[in-house]
């Protein structure tokens, strides 16, 4: 391992960084957010949270294959195999640039039979379709843009990928106010502007390629010996979808999870329901900002010292990484339970039932969320441990455990509704614990190169 100090300069350069790469799909979601409640109305707010399930399986579908890639491009990158290095992300740069443009399809053929899959509240209907049309659309933008920002920050332009995100962010809050409040385009105006932003923020991350130290270049070749074969692309595609799956399952089923709490929560508390929902669902960004800075951490630096087999270097990383989320979630968990009706009223409710429903909603949520953190970091530590098994039963717990206790909450239990997340998931900490011990699962490296 590296001198402590250069390492730890490192390592709070990269999760600082990779924190605000995170902004990229936190931030832009808040801000639309927040713009939207105050400037059409809560129903606005309520129609973007009805979109969440499409926009998560495009992260889903992200994490699978650029976030997969991703860890093998740093496990490459600790065996110093260039040639590997530029293949994955290749591999990474072409399947996500196909996901995106399925999707466009979609958005200019069936919108109208996505918005109804998702949508049961005539009132709502209109507007989410507005929203969502725009952003699948758009969709290959957003796939690149998460894309490159993974292989960047990976290939040590970490710094370059904060800079691309801030800057794409800067320009959706701008022409948010731009579009909706000047042009009147309502809200149609916030997803063109976070489209947008994407586009600048790809512009920005491209200049990695640039730079003398750039590992990251395009190829059909696996080796420097090796022509391009079919048989080794799905081969690679299949380690790629290995690596990326548990967090792409996890990803996935928080989209089932979406559509199961929107329908239960419109059938038992309305519109007001919907509305704290959907605040909520923005303060589960604000969550994410961290944890997805952490994981990405994890997984890049990690990956890299479980090339090398680097024992004592991986485990300081999960410490600093572990100490650094439970400080982040005591803030955000204190700020939420003072401050809850300020909250609310910044996504523009207006009334004190909606006030007051929000209040209750987000006090269970901030709970349950950071439990949530805790069960979501600790899949991709097992992953990296090559427990792929533990990884994957976790990444299916996460959400699919929270529908029926919703479920059950809300039937037998309504009062409590709010703490249906609360309860899934320390039934989950239980599962967990009893599997790891049953198992007699260890978190040891294989032994350190020489």
């Amino acid at each position: 391992m590296e001198d402590k100090a250069t390492f730890n300069h490192k390592y709070w350069q990269f999760l600082w960084s990779s924190i605000l790469i995170a902004l990229s799909g936190c931030l832009g979601n808040v801000v639309d957010a927040v713009i939207v409640g105050n400037l059409i109305g809560e129903d606005g707010v309520s129609a973007i949270n009805l979109t969440k399930p499409v926009v998560q399986v495009m992260f889903t579908l992200n994490m699978l294959l650029a976030t997969g890639a991703g860890m093998l491009v740093g496990i490459e990158l600790g065996k110093k195999n260039h040639q590997g290095v530029a293949y994955y992300f290749t591999l990474a740069m072409a399947t996500c640039l196909a996901v995106g443009v399925l999707f466009t399809v979609c958005g200019i053929a069936i919108p109208d039979v996505v918005t109804g899959w998702l949508c049961t509240n005539d009132g709502l209907l209109s507007l989410t379709q507005d929203y969502l049309q725009v952003m699948m659309i758009g969709a290959p933008v957003y796939m690149v843009m998460w894309a490159l920002t993974t292989m960047a920050g990976v290939d040590g332009s970490p710094r370059l990928a904060s800079i691309a995100i801030l800057i794409d962010n800067a320009v959706n809050l701008s022409l948010d106010l731009v579009f909706i409040q000047l042009l009147g385009w309502g809200i149609e105006g916030s997803s063109t502007a976070t489209v947008i932003g994407h586009l600048v923020g790809i512009a920005i991350i491209c200049r990695h390629f640039r730079y003398k130290d750039n590992h990251l270049w395009l190829t059909l070749c696996p080796t420097t010996q090796d022509d391009f074969s079919f048989a080794t692309f799905r081969a690679s595609l299949g380690k790629i979808v290995n690596q990326g799956a548990p967090l792409a399952v996890a990803c996935g089923t928080l989209a089932l999870l979406y559509v199961a709490c929107n329908h239960s929560v419109s059938l038992a508390k309305g519109r007001v329901g919907l509305f704290a929902l959907a605040v909520c669902m923005n303060l589960l960004q604000i969550y994410n900002l961290f944890l997805a800075g952490v994981e990405r951490t994890i997984q890049s630096l990690g990956s890299i010292e479980v090339g090398r087999g680097d024992n004592e270097a991986f485990r300081l990383i999960l410490r600093k990484s572990f100490r650094f989320i439970t400080v982040s979630m005591v803030i955000i968990c204190i700020f939420v339970w003072v401050f809850p009706a300020s909250i609310a009223r910044g996504f523009g409710a207006d009334s004190e039932a909606t006030i007051s429903e929000t209040v209750s909603a987000l006090r269970a949520f901030a709970l349950s969320l950071a439990l949530w953190c805790y069960i979501d970091t600790i899949m991709v530590v097992y992953k990296l441990y090559d427990y792929h098994k533990m990884s994957l039963l976790i990444s299916f717990m996460i959400s699919l455990m929270v529908i029926p206790v919703l479920w059950i909450v809300a039937h037998y239990f309504p009062s409590l509704l709010w703490y249906s997340y609360l309860i899934a998931y320390v039934i989950e900490l239980l599962i967990i614990f009893i599997v790891h011990k049953v198992g007699h699962l260890k978190f040891e490296l294989p032994a350190k190169e020489q």
